[in-house]
């Protein structure tokens, strides 16, 4: 968890930070790339404050109302991060580039700008911000790819898509994401502004602002498809809920395992549900035993499992 928080507060930092210059630098030059990578930003930073209100509200102790406690406000918090945000935020940098496009929209690129008397070429403020930008995202994804290499090692996971596709640590799936897009965004951005100097041409400008949108867009699907797995309930994954059943089923003294399920109620906190015949010459006490044995033992086969419900049939 402490990890996790540390990668969204470093994430926040430096997209607020990011944002001010790049917003500095679409006022210097009007450059519509420039605009469509200061709405990108602001979602990031928005993003954080997300993620961080549910790492704080999925700490919560459990209640009566909410037994087994707040660890799914994780996914809802970056379900919204996704949808609104992200979605919110592509929609206007895409909507942004297109009427550049199509009305033929000119920046200030080819012009100067003056700064405590000094004057420069305009478009050197827009690379200079797209520098920074490059440094800040570069430290926020550094941090986010390591906590996912950790997940990924800890899981046995073949690589990144593997761990997109069964995490339960949304949020910092959700900051590695939002980190690589920055980066992705920022080589738009500047292959756009590139374009626009050396032909004077403003639609490679405009084309880099539409394709940043896209891409926010687009991974904001990718992202709800990926919450939602976890909102609505999802088991681990086939190999690791097999190992805990065989655990279970090849356990002395069990006869048959008739129903064993699994479920994420929060980032790596599973509940394991299992309907369980036993040898009919146990006694109550043998049967006590063997299941607190077996909850010990699937404990320490996965530390996901938070919860072990093991219901003996006769």
């Amino acid at each position: 968890m402490e990890g996790s928080k540390s990668v969204v507060i470093a994430a926040m930092v430096a997209n607020a930070g990011i944002a001010v210059l790049k917003f500095l630098g679409f006022l210097l030059t009007g450059s519509p790339a420039m605009l469509s990578e200061t709405y990108h930003s602001i979602s990031d930073t928005g993003n954080q404050v997300f993620l961080l209100v549910g790492l704080r509200y999925g700490e919560r102790d459990p209640t009566r109302t909410h037994p087994f406690g707040y660890g799914k406000a994780q996914f809802f918090y970056s379900f919204l991060v996704s949808v609104m945000l992200f979605g919110i935020a592509g929609w206007e940098s895409a909507s942004h580039g297109y009427h550049a496009i199509v009305e033929g929209e000119a920046s200030a690129l080819a012009g100067t700008v003056t700064v405590a008397g000094s004057t420069f070429p305009a478009v050197w403020v827009n690379y200079a911000v797209l520098l920074g930008g490059l440094v800040f995202e570069g430290y926020a994804f550094r941090k986010a790819f390591r906590s996912t290499r950790r997940d990924i090692r800890r899981h046995g996971w073949s690589g990144f898509r593997e761990a997109f596709h069964k995490t339960s640590n949304v949020t910092t799936l959700t900051a590695l994401t939002e980190d690589t897009i920055a980066l992705i965004g920022l080589g738009l951005a500047f292959v756009g502004i590139l374009g626009t100097q050396l032909t004077g041409n403003p639609l490679f400008d405009a084309v880099a602002a539409f394709l940043i949108g896209i891409l926010l867009m687009g991974f904001a699907v990718a992202l709800a498809w990926e919450n939602q797995r976890l909102l609505i309930g999802e088991s681990l994954p086939l190999a690791e809920e097999a190992a805990l059943e065989r655990i279970v089923a090849t356990w002395e003294g069990v006869t048959d395992v008739v129903d064993f399920r699994t479920v994420y109620f929060g980032p790596d906190e599973v509940v394991v549900t299992a309907d369980v015949e036993f040898d009919a010459d146990f006694d109550t006490e043998e049967m006590d035993e063997t299941i607190t044995a077996i909850e010990d033992a699937l404990r320490a086969q996965n530390e996901a499992v938070a919860k072990v419900y093991i219901e003996p049939e006769f």
